[in-house]
């Protein structure tokens, strides 16, 4: 937006629609009675901005409500055919992909296998773009951000990965730069774990806690750390990144590295999955399988402890295929292997938030970005 002077009729005109913009994504349709009761405009003042949120091509007609007295009353909603962005899970065996509106509406969730492809960032962000354009319909000159949570260590600043080997093809330097220049969009690389924390912030058993740790267990480990709402990400995007740690101390564990105790090799062999079987389908009977449920749980305790004594969270998270395969009786396994009289019990809690998480965190990124940009073109008049 161009800089007007506060107070002018064009700024106070600006003000108001982008207060009705608001109104319109938070609250859905409405029509010109109900902007005016919302916002607490006239009726007249209420139209005005309706005119010219549609002038701009951001909002149009949806439908009718019927009035208990008089004819019908024309009903406006935010269009979501303006900008639209693709939230990105970069998997180890495969990419998932789903289209996000300003509206935030469901869509189909495609993936993509990577076996056998010709890997780059470009080529597996244009292949994710199209796959998510065509299962939900949408033009994809709409998609003008993209938001792709990665297994690795993101450095934002320096545009930099590491502490990866998930994604080959992918450069350690300047690959946001390829995608962006190369597709012509907008574009966000976040570290999977840290998407999952914000989901959990967001929507899961974490939308109350002061602090939280979120601790993934998947292919790989990771831990996402949550301090009042903001996630700790380290002077490079390391922070987090567990499982690298050396178990030490007197435990039976002493001196290995924490993904082989915890990584998806171990899992599977602990519940003696059958040869060839992958993960995670491989482990399913994790949660009937007791002795293993005890193993997995007190390696986590060995795992987590570095966090508890380091950050002290208010909450431990437990997220990931792993942990949503043990269910709550893991969770409540790992508080009991935590118990100690020299601290607090520690609260642990299974994740709610699902097996698309990392999609559900990048999700809400879109969608502030998305409403940022619809607000972005609301002329100055």
């Amino acid at each position: 937006m161009s800089q007007i002077d506060p107070g002018t009729s064009a700024w106070l005109r600006t003000r108001n629609d982008r207060e009705a913009l608001h109104l319109f994504l938070e609250h859905g349709a409405l029509t010109r009675t109900r902007l005016g009761e919302l916002s607490g405009m006239s009726k007249p003042t209420a139209t005005q901005m309706i005119s010219r949120l549609e002038s701009a091509g951001l909002i149009g007609p949806v439908g009718e409500v019927a009035g208990s007295r008089g004819p019908s009353a024309v009903s406006w909603g935010v269009r979501s055919d303006r900008v639209a962005g693709v939230a990105v899970s970069m998997l180890e065996d495969c990419i998932q992909a789903v289209v996000v509106d300003a509206l935030d509406r469901r869509h189909p969730i495609v993936e993509l296998e990577v076996r056998g492809e010709q890997r780059s960032p470009e080529r597996d962000i244009d292949r994710a773009i199209d796959a998510a354009c065509e299962a939900s319909g949408i033009e994809r000159s709409t998609v003008e951000v993209v938001t792709a949570g990665v297994q690795a260590a993101v450095s934002s600043e320096s545009d930099a990965l590491s502490l990866t080997d998930s994604l080959p093809g992918w450069p350690s330097v300047g690959a946001r730069a390829r995608i962006e220049s190369e597709l012509g969009i907008a574009v966000v690389l976040e570290n999977d774990v840290n998407l999952a924390t914000m989901a959990e912030r967001a929507f899961g058993v974490a939308q109350h806690a002061g602090s939280f740790a979120l601790l993934w267990l998947g292919v790989g480990l990771g831990v996402g750390v949550d301090l009042g709402g903001r996630i700790h990400r380290g002077a490079h995007g390391g922070a987090g990144e567990i499982g690298y740690l050396v178990v030490a101390g007197r435990s039976q564990h002493s001196g290995a590295v924490t993904t082989q105790l915890l990584g998806s090799g171990s899992i599977l062999a602990l519940v003696d999955a059958p040869a060839g079987a992958r993960y995670p389908d491989g482990i399913a009977a994790l949660a009937g399988h007791e002795s293993a449920l005890r193993t997995v749980a007190a390696r986590i305790a060995v795992t987590i402890e570095p966090v508890l004594a380091v950050l002290d969270p208010e909450l431990i998270v437990l997220g990931g295929p792993t942990s949503l395969a043990g269910g709550e009786r893991l969770a409540a396994m790992v508080a009991d292997e935590l118990r100690s009289d020299e601290r607090p019990d520690a609260d642990v809690r299974l994740s709610v938030t699902g097996d698309s998480s990392v999609l559900a965190g990048a999700r809400r990124l879109l969608v502030e970005q998305i409403r940022t940009r619809l607000e972005d073109r609301i002329p100055t008049w």
